[in-house]
């Protein structure tokens, strides 16, 4: 078959923009990529965004550079990175917190399943529930009926209203119909230093936060809040094993702003699971008291559907407002 010079420009010039975009694809990134972080430099988010920088560093020969914008538990970032240009260059650090802050906070502009595309899960993990020896109670039951026999007694720390120990406390709440008094720290560390000096007695922790006072004795841990038990505490129950049903844990993932090209979240996508499959890469997650986590694209956007339809229920019914 035979082209005219006409036809031969028209169907060169069709297949310019797809042609374009792999390119752009097969050479991205020409420049530094930015990953957000909604948290303050050296806390959990904020590690994790360095791991995974300095992985697609190594493999994607671009430097991936951490921003911290923290406030407002970590909306603002969710926010700057929304309203970025959709060209691959601009990444959130995404955790579960996005999910609960879509009911948490009453006007946000944006959307954490509309305005985002999930790019690749990094790590999940729970939360473990420990107590200051001086509390008698030593196990989930005892707790629970010390609470009931004694409700305001007992006070229950949170790392402030919209963070996982508060979150994570709020749906044990939820379950039990316990009386606890809950004392707002600003952050995870002043809620562990008066939980260790027993000004309060009970705090849903994160592993990093907790796990050397476990293994030292200073705490005592009575449950982790995954759905099973975790291999770093294999002795400690899970407290669906008293509360069938209840879960709740941390997700970690990148996430890019919605119409970023389907191609560079596909590379992005690819080498970040090529990275978790690194033993240096998971055992950092691990050592965090995480698990590698490992999803396609579409697992990932029911993830963050699943997750925020869950926390929906949770702070509807118990009336949460952001402070």
């Amino acid at each position: 078959m035979k082209f005219s010079r006409r036809r031969f420009l028209s169907l060169t010039l069709a297949a310019a923009p797809g042609a374009t975009r792999i390119a752009r694809a097969e050479t991205y990134p020409v420049r530094p990529v930015k990953i957000v972080s909604g948290y303050p430099p050296g806390g959990v988010v904020d590690t994790y965004a360095r791991l995974i920088g300095a992985a697609l560093s190594d493999r994607l020969g671009q430097q991936f550079i951490v921003e911290d914008h923290p406030g407002a538990g970590g909306t603002i970032a969710a926010e700057d990175v929304a309203k970025s240009t959709p060209d691959g260059y601009t990444l959130l650090l995404t955790t579960s917190a996005d999910a609960w802050n879509a009911t948490l906070y009453d006007k946000l502009n944006f959307d954490v399943v509309r305005d985002f595309a999930p790019v690749a899960t990094i790590s999940r993990g729970p939360g473990v529930l420990v107590v200051n020896p001086s509390l008698p109670a030593n196990s989930v039951p005892e707790l629970i009926a010390d609470a009931k026999s004694n409700p305001g007694k007992i006070t229950v720390a949170s790392a402030g209203v919209g963070s996982a120990p508060y979150m994570y406390w709020q749906l044990f709440r939820s379950v039990t119909n316990v009386d606890m008094v809950h004392v707002p720290y600003h952050g995870g560390g002043p809620a562990i230093t008066d939980l260790l000096g027993g000004q309060v007695q009970v705090y849903f922790s994160t592993f990093a936060a907790a796990i050397q006072y476990i293994r030292a004795g200073k705490l005592r841990a009575l449950a982790v809040t995954g759905a099973t038990r975790a291999p770093v505490l294999p002795d400690v129950p899970a407290l669906a094993e008293f509360l069938p049903g209840y879960e709740a844990s941390i997700y970690v993932g990148i996430s890019a702003p919605r119409d970023t090209p389907t191609a560079i979240v596909g590379r992005l996508h690819q080498t970040i699971n090529q990275a978790l499959a690194d033993s240096k890469v998971t055992q950092r997650i691990e050592d965090l008291g995480d698990a590698p986590l490992v999803t396609t694209t579409d697992g990932f956007t029911k993830l963050v559907a699943d997750e925020t339809g869950k926390w929906r229920t949770v702070i509807r019914k118990a009336n949460i407002k952001a402070e």
